[in-house]
């Protein structure tokens, strides 16, 4: 006797890969929802940081170029400028003139002179550099005749 198989119906393989579902799921969506999380979380601190240090980083370097303008001012009018006469010498470099004041992204420079010579600027200035963002530490900057630049605040 020879056996034959029979097949009750043909199988067709099309079929049945049709069936699978193709795409992502709901677990793996709201896993890579969550480590994009988690990475937002660790990267937005650090960038805020790097923000803050490049602000300060912009003020001082704005402290030093009013230091060495100020020594050429002196040299040439043997009295040291008020901010508001440095801007312009500077083509506005030093930011937005307000009153007496410069304003500079977050930062504001204003000039005090020593009492005994306040209108003639020939013994010295102090630079203050504030920065002005509400809800933040303030820091702030004291630039002198001598070219030294001290952090006051915080």
């Amino acid at each position: 006797m020879v056996a034959k198989s029979v097949t009750f119906w043909p199988v067709n393989t099309e079929v049945v890969n049709m069936n699978r579902e193709n795409g992502f799921s709901l677990v793996e969506l709201l896993c890579v929802v969550v480590i994009i999380g988690i990475i937002a979380a660790l990267g937005v601190p650090a960038l805020q940081r790097a923000i803050l240090s490049a602000e300060n980083g912009a003020a001082f370097g704005t402290m030093r170029t009013i230091a060495s303008t100020q020594i050429s001012y002196f040299s040439q009018n043997n009295r040291f400028a008020r901010l508001t006469e440095l801007n312009p010498i500077m083509g506005n470099g030093l930011g937005t003139t307000t009153g007496d004041t410069i304003v500079r992204g977050r930062y504001v420079f204003e000039m005090s002179v020593p009492p005994p010579t306040d209108a003639e600027l020939k013994d010295g200035y102090v630079i203050t550099a504030t920065q002005s963002s509400p809800n933040e530490t303030v820091y702030k900057y004291e630039l002198t005749n001598s070219g030294s630049i001290q952090q006051v605040l915080p």
